[in-house]
């Protein structure tokens, strides 16, 4: 338990699967889908990372892949059910290490311009997949509605990290040996959708 909790404070998505396996990776994944502190855990390249692994022998990608999609969807409505409850007076808040404004008026635009869509894209973007549902929870989306895309997200993204990481972690010999540099290039990805944001809101007049 205390190297997984080090690993998780160290931020080491290799760690973290050699030392919690099945439950450490559903956890923290459910973590950064529902609960905010989750904001900064490396989510797609712990998934990323699993898969590569699972490839290797180290995890069954069956239960893999299940444990990660019900931890993401739990996580979700954990998030919604945050926001319909709590949401709008905790999002009055100033700003802190884990919160800030940006955060949400980013995840705000998000939700502007892909409405409903938001829930399943949101998956993919880092630290909008944590906003997302508690915004959705604040606002007019109805449980229903929002399951129906927290499911659908939950199984893309989870499974086909998961998957992708499974995938060429199969075809690519010796994966282990690259799966830091591999892990960078998925985490870089990941984040691309927010430096082009950023970058179009400073050429904004």
């Amino acid at each position: 338990m205390l190297d997984f909790i080090l690993a998780c404070i160290h931020l080491d998505p290799i760690a973290i699967i050699k030392t919690g396996s099945y439950l450490g990776i559903a956890f923290l994944i459910f973590a950064e889908s529902g609960l905010l502190f989750g904001i900064f855990l490396p989510g797609d390249s712990l998934l990323f990372a699993a898969g590569l692994l699972s490839a290797g022998g180290l995890l069954n990608i069956g239960p893999l892949v299940f444990s990660v999609v019900v931890a993401a969807i739990v996580g979700d409505s954990v998030g919604y059910w945050f926001g319909a409850n709590v949401g709008v007076n905790f999002f009055k808040r100033k700003d802190s290490l884990l919160f800030k404004q940006e955060y949400v008026k980013r995840t705000e635009r998000f939700y502007q311009k892909y409405g409903g869509r938001a829930v399943v894209l949101a998956r993919f973007v880092p630290i909008v997949r944590t906003i997302a549902p508690i915004l959705a929870g604040i606002g007019s989306m109805t449980y229903k509605k929002f399951l129906s895309f927290n499911v659908v997200g939950g199984i893309f993204w989870g499974a086909g990290m998961v998957l992708l990481g499974y995938f060429l972690g199969s075809v690519i010999p010796n994966s282990e040996r690259y799966i830091l540099p591999l892990s960078l290039v998925i985490v870089i990805a990941s984040f691309l959708p927010i430096f082009t944001n950023i970058a179009r809101g400073k050429r904004a007049p």
